[in-house]
């Protein structure tokens, strides 16, 4: 493992500073949270000047119209971009970070033609339709079902927790082909503009809609659409989720440190600590956690530089993140205070006080120990293919 920059990193990192520093000032505020048409083209926007400067699909390999970036230049890129304060992937994460990957490891080559480019150009957008209203965490269990007709899939069923889904335009959806247990999934690509296809957005506690349940009435999807072999996509799926629990939280990671350094300088200028060391020490803690995770990010990428795909340590990473990133919003919480209890940015981008950023941050990490798999699942995988413990019953 060899965790120094090479003279060619280095380089990178200077270049991609430097766009970032003449391109991230005209970009401008983004809209509303709850604005989604307004943040869809802005994220787009985002997207296509990143696609005309070559730095698109960084961690897309070049067979798959990416840069083919190594691990580690893949890391510096989301290091030197949380660095500039530039838009983060936004509404089109599926796309990007796992729709988009799937395809290019398990799509055949008409739909790597059709879908990729368009994805990494900031055309399309993808939402995701794995979980269901009684298969969350358990994805084997899901009741969404597909069948035969012809050379369409006929399609009944319902998903929740679907991102964007409003703004989307395709959703990576797992069916059920065959029979019960994870033997019997598929992974098919679903146009959103399909007939049959109802959104109902759901309002979250902070306000927006984000999240949505579809509800799939006779939804026809051409066999063609179908991303690997009828009844395998439990595989695809998981090749799906190792994209996801790779790198995925390393930008989420980089914006936990800005904000903890924040939330220090906070207490700092308002004289919190003074009588109140507990408050310091956790703040200590907080920052000793997040650089024991970045060491492992890289460990993870050196890993990932070896063997080519990202490893299990993906999950340990996301376990801890996500437990160490609800502790931040807490803590973040308590020092505001009063101020906690107002999010409103109209006194400057960040709040009067800095608190819409961390009343957001707290926010966001709500749900960080559920989604992208609970805790209670990463702690199986650790336990049983990092541990090697029996599996749980």
């Amino acid at each position: 493992m060899d965790l120094r920059f090479t003279a060619a990193e280095q380089a990178f990192r200077e270049e991609l500073r430097a766009w970032l520093a003449t391109t991230v000032p005209a970009v401008g505020p983004p809209p509303a949270h709850d604005d989604w048409p307004a943040r869809r083209a802005y994220d787009l926007a985002w997207q296509r000047r990143l696609f005309d400067a070559g730095y698109a699909g960084v961690d897309w390999p070049v067979e798959g119209g990416g840069r083919g970036s190594s691990p580690v230049e893949q890391l510096v890129f989301k290091e030197e971009c949380e660095r500039a304060g530039a838009p983060y992937v936004g509404v089109n994460f599926v796309g990007l970070l796992h729709a988009g990957p799937t395809i290019i490891a398990e799509g055949s080559p008409s739909q790597r033609e059709r879908y990729l480019p368009p994805i990494l150009r900031g055309e399309e957008v993808w939402c995701q339709g794995f979980s269901e209203p009684d298969a969350g965490s358990d994805l084997a269990s899901l009741r969404t079902r597909a069948v035969r007709d012809g050379d369409d899939y006929v399609v009944n069923g319902s998903k929740i927790w679907t991102s964007h889904a409003e703004v989307a335009d395709f959703c990576e959806l797992l069916v059920r082909t065959g029979g019960e247990g994870n033997r019997g999934i598929s992974w098919l690509i679903v146009p959103m503009s399909s007939p049959g296809i109802e959104i109902r957005p759901l309002r979250t506690i902070e306000g927006t809609t984000e999240f949505a349940q579809l509800f799939l009435n006779d939804v026809r999807v051409p066999v063609a659409n179908r991303v690997g072999e009828e009844n395998d996509g439990w595989r695809v799926t998981m090749v799906t989720l190792s994209f996801e629990r790779g790198t995925a939280f390393v930008g989420e990671l980089l914006e936990a440190v800005r904000l903890l350094g924040e939330l220090q300088a906070f207490g700092t200028r308002l004289d919190l600590f003074t009588g109140h060391p507990a408050l310091l020490e956790r703040i200590g803690h907080l920052r000793a956690a997040f650089d024991a995770l970045w060491a492992l990010t890289k460990r993870n990428v050196s890993e990932a530089t070896q063997t080519g795909v990202p490893g299990i340590g993906g999950s340990v990473f996301k376990l801890a993140f996500s437990e160490h990133a609800q502790a931040l919003g807490n803590l973040a919480m308590e020092m505001l205070a009063q101020a906690s209890l107002c999010a409103d940015p109209l006194h400057g981008p960040h709040g009067p006080l800095g608190n819409a950023e961390q009343v957001h941050n707290w926010y966001k990490s709500i749900n960080l120990t559920i989604a992208a798999g609970t805790s209670q699942v990463q702690r199986n995988i650790v336990a049983e293919r990092i541990l090697g413990l029996p599996r749980a019953r």
